[in-house]
């Protein structure tokens, strides 16, 4: 969301709203914390109310008429929508193209060697362009460029599908493969790998925390114990002295 704010006779774009303090007019329609319509106010008793209740007084319309203010806790709400754009920055898919190239007269493990990048990179989640360079008279028969692509194409077929059709440019023939899964899925399942990965060591501090704290608490009840025990044989011997006086 866009906030406009008028300065002198043109306008600024800011990407924060007004809050406390900076909002100057004289009046705001109150939104409460938790959605309620308080009404048309004054913007000093809007600001009374936000330090009442320990929270912020922001202009979330200001083109309104009069402009629309909320009581939240800004400082929250700032974190909230950075986890959120971080969550979609995440979620977006970020494939890349990668380029693979052939020479025509490829021999068999050269070429196992170069299918094995683009399996790759298709697990991976990005696409692949692949080139097959043709030297002198190879230009005048492309015929077997686009038969050595078909034939990388059909041995990944588990893993990518031909998103641009084989064709000549210039000196090369080339072709785009796109991966069947997305790039998205992948991180979607490293991501869950890390959070079990996190909750596991998470799991296994609160083990050791637990277990100290318990050993703490049986040295703290030893120690109780045995001062209990001192206290009560110089209580005894006390008392016993006592006796032997009074004799």
């Amino acid at each position: 969301m866009e906030f406009r704010r008028a300065v002198g006779n043109g306008v600024i774009i800011s990407a924060e709203p007004r809050i406390n303090e900076e909002i100057r007019v004289p009046q705001v329609r109150l939104i409460g914390p938790k959605g309620e319509q308080v009404g048309v106010i004054a913007t000093s008793v809007a600001l009374n109310l936000a330090r009442e209740a320990n929270l912020d007084l922001v202009e979330v319309a200001p083109n309104a008429k009069p402009p629309v203010a909320k009581l939240i806790d800004y400082g929250k709400y700032k974190y909230n929508e950075k986890i959120k754009a971080r969550e979609a920055r995440r979620n977006q898919s970020t494939a890349e193209i990668k380029e693979i190239r052939f020479r025509l007269k490829i021999d068999d493990h050269d070429f196992d060697v170069k299918k094995g990048h683009v399996e790759r990179f298709l697990s991976g989640g990005d696409k692949v362009k692949v080139t097959i360079m043709l030297r002198g008279r190879e230009q005048s028969r492309p015929i077997g460029g686009v038969e050595l692509l078909r034939r990388l194409a059909d041995e990944v077929a588990e893993l990518g599908t031909i998103e641009s059709q084989p064709r000549q440019e210039g000196r090369n023939i080339i072709m785009v493969l796109a991966p069947k899964g997305k790039k998205v899925h992948t991180q979607s399942e490293q991501r869950r790998r890390g959070a079990s990965a996190r909750a596991e060591r998470q799991a296994r501090q609160a083990a050791r925390l637990a277990a100290k704290k318990e050993a703490q608490a049986e040295a703290a009840a030893e120690a109780h114990a045995e001062l209990n025990k001192t206290s009560v044989k110089e209580h005894t011997q006390k008392e016993g002295s006592n006796a032997e006086d009074e004799k």
